[in-house]
């Protein structure tokens, strides 16, 4: 018999072009099964092991061995107190194994042990096939579709390979039929319990980019790189592209003679309209850039939040939001930017309310007039912690501002926020819980405190607390926080029923 699995491993292995390996561990398991048929009445756990070198093979028995205090499972665990009879030396977590009587190699079903052997064959098949693949995920694959199901696409890629094109990776109203050839991106390979898969996608923005490397020269050439691209899949897009050679126009070369080039790509992708923007290194060109074909009357930058307030004319706001708001998401997700789309009149009003908030802001903590307090604005200032601790430098380059005037100022401005937080922190300290905060279920006399102390006073307050929010208190923990949150949400559920 050990010259049979020898013989049947090197064939299989050549047949099939797998590493012996993978057989020789197919017929082991094989073996193993066939084994475990002899204890029908429990569990066994074998183990067999074949010499790769002769082909002879013994078949083991093994039991996990478990403290006395736990239930063994019935033929593959052993207590201590059983265990301590056949070996001193073994603890619970440790294998004990028993040698026994191994089943011919000719008697285990011929029909078992091949359904095994190909099935191992199969699985390493596919991830030879899946592995030849790794170097091209990001890249556009072609084939043909072999199956269509409720969820997915099977596509066959050729040379024995497959892959899946998922419905929601599928461009909307977008329909294939046994046979159709079909273009995709090559998103991601995935392993689940079936083994490497190889995932497909005709919705990625990176499908797009891959579409335009491919039509035009100069991207593929590298004289012409593309910064970033959005899609509604199927509907409409947007590709943003920048050159240094200025010679060369990259929005010009992006379209093609007649759109030739934008055409074809708009073909692949059932009728996608595509919008070529001229990246720009400065943001608020970029989303200007980014907002065609709509005209972009002003933009309010804020570094901090990562947004823009986008002014437009009153009869362009319908073409710069877009239907649905296509436009403006689009345009959002090309530049990375938070867009908010308003008309002039509204944005105008906007301005007009931050300055007058600002100028009282100012004002009012700095004991400075209307005209001082409305240099700082124009200069950019929005906090008195700006004008507290930005540096003195940038200050002086301040028309009109001396030395001696940005140090009163700022001496100003720090007196402001120390009594800012003199006054909330005497205003914490005072706080005191409220009666309902008290009698609450599961509340202590010291915690209503130390919650009146953070500025949670009432049930209501503590009904709007996160988690999180209560576990910088000392000693708190995660499932009393919860608990404490739920029992002050009680009132909410008790006015809806």
């Amino acid at each position: 018999m050990s010259k049979e699995i020898l013989l049947v491993v090197e064939s299989v292995s050549n047949e099939k072009g797998v590493e012996k390996d993978v057989i020789f561990e197919a017929i082991e398991l094989a073996l193993a099964t066939a084994a475990k048929k002899r204890y029908d009445d429990e569990e066994a756990d074998i183990r067999v092991s074949i010499d790769r070198r002769t082909g002879e093979y013994e078949t083991f028995r093994r039991w996990l061995v478990v403290d006395n205090d736990a239930v063994p499972a019935l033929g593959t665990e052993l207590t201590m107190q059983e265990a301590e009879d056949i070996d001193k030396s073994l603890q619970p977590g440790d294998t004990h194994e028993e040698k026994v009587e191994s089943v011919a190699f000719g008697r285990i079903g011929a029909q078992a042990a091949k359904q095994i052997i190909f099935q191992k064959v199969r699985e390493a098949e596919r991830t030879k096939i899946v592995d030849s693949y790794r170097d091209r995920v990001g890249e556009l694959v072609s084939g043909t579709v072999k199956k269509v199901t409720r969820d997915n696409v099977i596509v066959d890629l050729g040379a024995n390979a497959e892959a899946l094109l998922p419905r929601e990776h599928l461009i909307p109203r977008e329909t294939f039929r046994m046979g159709d050839r079909v273009r995709s991106l090559l998103q991601e390979i995935r392993t689940d319990h079936r083994g490497p898969q190889l995932i497909l996608s005709r919705t990625d923005p990176q499908m797009l980019i891959e579409l335009f490397r491919i039509e035009v020269p100069e991207i593929a050439e590298e004289l012409i790189e593309i910064r970033g691209a959005a899609r509604d899949p199927g509907s409409r897009a947007k590709i943003a592209v920048k050159t240094n050679d200025r010679r060369i126009d990259p929005v010009g070369a992006c379209v093609g003679m007649r759109g030739s080039r934008v055409q074809a790509v708009s073909n692949e992708l059932g009728g996608e309209r595509v919008d070529i923007v001229l990246w720009d290194d400065n943001p608020a060109q970029l989303v200007i850039n980014a907002m065609a074909p709509a005209e972009v009357a002003s933009i309010v930058m804020d570094e901090d939040r990562h947004t823009m307030e986008v002014a437009v004319a009153e009869d362009n706001l319908a073409q710069a939001i877009g239907r649905n708001g296509q436009n403006v998401r689009l345009a959002t997700d090309l530049t990375g930017w938070t867009l908010n789309v308003m008309t002039e009149e509204e944005a105008g009003e906007r301005q007009e309310q931050e300055y007058n908030s600002l100028l009282e802001h100012f004002t009012g903590n700095l004991d400075v007039d209307e005209e001082f307090a409305g240099v700082l604005i124009e200069e950019g200032f929005t906090s008195i912690e700006e004008v507290a601790y930005i540096p003195m430098e940038e200050m002086l380059a301040i028309d009109g501002f001396d030395e001696e005037t940005v140090t009163e100022l700022r001496r100003r401005a720090k007196d402001a926020l120390l009594n800012q937080a003199l006054a909330s922190e005497e205003a914490l300290e005072g706080a005191e819980p409220a009666e309902d905060l008290l009698a609450m279920d599961g509340m202590d006399r010291g915690l209503a405190f130390k919650l009146a102390g953070m500025g949670i006073r009432t049930m209501e307050d503590l009904a709007e607390q996160s988690v999180d929010d209560l576990l910088d208190i000392e000693g708190m923990e995660e499932e009393r926080a919860g608990q404490l949150i739920m029992a002050a949400r009680a009132p909410w559920f008790e006015d809806q029923a």
